[in-house]
């Protein structure tokens, strides 16, 4: 048997994209081919102009056909997928630089316009949510996919750029990481559900039948596995799928979602971890611009909106304020205003939350930015958290932006072995545990203090493109009572 071995008389290369040959400043060669959907076709007498797009950008190239030398026009319809061979010229109208003369077109896919669902005349949000397969055709939804993946990019820049290791952590884990109780429980689909009751007369389900021997769950949150390589690598993160079983109908809530997520090793503060955030966030506002110009335009107040992503990227530092000090400002502006029209529907109370409508007036009207609020009552934050000195606030923050309220969530964590011990008894977690065991020893062996953070990255295209509602910020959304393909 011979090897052959062949050459290459020139480098493989793609075909170019729509976005390349608009924006290359080159000649492009004599004939080209441009592979794309039809977006719009208007027909005159003996010339037809459709307007093409691959998805790779905003706008369209938009294509000129003589009715002589194309007699497929008939099948050229609006969703339709063409091959066409042409030259680049200059636009001879406005709107665009360059168009493509068409020599000859090629009908792919053919699209009938009485059936197609995606219409050139509005379309409801609901309309779209059930049509979520069709969806990504709309100019807004291809936008939203495309700032998505800018955002990506700057973000896996930035964390390059200061030498974190990115990392893969497990979908399946054995332990609800907030103790909120908000999971998934995952079962082979040949073994019965624990709320499936078994047919009259059998019996339960074996205990010990468990596919990995015990419990396992949809992972809400990387942070304990990120924070078990933080402690070999120093400095982590991930952007992964997270999953929680929380009924909320609300627009900052999904069921699936993605979250970033960074640990690092030897931090000395919280203010250490939040000039982290503030420069990671700063850092993805300067990512998709075309994008961010066509999603904010149809939305009311968008050029407030630009405005105020624009001076959060360039302000020299975000606000801090601790927890403390917020319940006063909230408390002051509630017991200011008339009785019969409290400006809030729960009242601000030092002890609890901040719910959604405080979080929002803090960032919208008394900071008019992005604002970290800090050192939270240890009651209503996680067992991980490191407790501060007057054992009673925990050393964490939240970062709250205008329009969408909470984008960021994160803390010291605790590394003193005794303290954490302590902490987890009084949330009923088993620090000697198998399902928490081994997150403690990593405070026996080589402990050092660290600190992470949590960005919803739904609520992140939320802020930078105004889209309202974390459902239309995600390709496929899944919510309580909905999951449609």
């Amino acid at each position: 048997m011979f090897l052959k071995r062949f050459s290459s008389t020139s480098a493989w290369t793609l075909p170019q994209t729509i976005r390349q040959i608009l924006s290359s400043g080159q000649q492009p060669p004599s004939k080209i081919h441009v592979h794309g959907w039809v977006k719009s076709v208007r027909r005159q007498k003996n010339v037809t102009f459709a307007v093409i797009n691959d998805g790779s950008c905003v706008s369209g190239l938009q294509a000129v056909l003589t009715h002589n030398s194309n007699p497929t026009l008939h099948a050229l319809t609006n969703g339709a997928s063409v091959r066409m061979t042409g030259s680049i010229v200059a636009s001879r109208g406005s709107g665009q630089a360059k168009e493509l003369q068409v020599d000859s077109v090629e009908v792919l896919g053919e699209c009938n316009p009485e059936t197609y669902p995606i219409q050139k005349q509005a379309l409801s949000v609901e309309y779209l949510r059930d049509h979520a397969h069709l969806r990504p055709r709309t100019d807004a939804n291809a936008s939203m996919l495309r700032l998505r993946s800018s955002l990506l990019r700057s973000l896996h820049d930035f964390f390059e750029r200061h030498d974190f290791c990115y990392a893969h952590t497990p979908i399946l884990t054995s332990s609800d990481c907030e103790g909120a109780g908000e999971t998934f429980r995952v079962t082979p689909s040949s073994t019965p559900s624990p709320s499936h009751q078994s047919p009259a007369g059998s019996p339960p389900p074996d205990p010990h039948s468990e596919f990995f021997s015990h419990p396992a769950y949809l992972t809400v949150s990387s942070q304990l596995h990120l924070e078990a390589l933080a402690a070999s690598l120093a400095r982590v993160y991930t952007l992964s799928p997270c999953f929680r079983a929380e009924p909320s109908q609300t627009n900052r809530h999904l069921a699936e979602f993605w979250m970033l997520e960074a640990e690092w090793a030897w931090t000395r503060g919280v203010d250490d971890v939040c000039g982290l955030v503030e420069a990671c966030a700063k850092h993805a506002l300067g990512a998709g611009g075309d994008e961010r110009a066509l999603l904010t335009k149809g939305i009311a107040g968008h050029e407030e909106r630009l405005r105020s992503l624009e001076a959060a990227a360039g302000s020299e530092s975000w606000a801090r304020m601790t927890y403390t000090e917020a319940i006063a400002e909230l408390e002051k502006y509630h017991a200011s205003s008339d009785a019969k029209a409290r400006p809030f529907v729960f009242e601000p109370k030092w002890g609890q939350g901040l719910q959604s409508e405080h979080e929002k007036w803090l960032s919208e009207v008394l900071i008019k930015g992005p604002v970290f609020v800090t050192d939270y009552p240890s009651s209503v934050k996680p067992f991980y958290m490191r407790m501060n000195d007057d054992e009673r606030t925990v050393a964490c923050f939240d970062l709250l932006v205008p329009y969408v309220g909470e984008l960021v969530g994160g803390s010291l964590r605790e590394e003193r072995l005794d303290a954490l011990k302590k902490r987890m008894s009084t949330h009923a977690l088993d620090p000697e545990g198998e399902e928490y065991g081994w997150y403690v020893d990593l405070r026996r062996f080589g402990s050092a203090p660290h600190g992470g953070f949590g960005m919803g990255f739904e609520r992140l295209v939320s802020w930078v493109s105004g889209i309202e509602n974390v459902r239309e910020c995600i390709a496929m959304p899944r919510w309580a009572k909905r999951m449609l393909l």
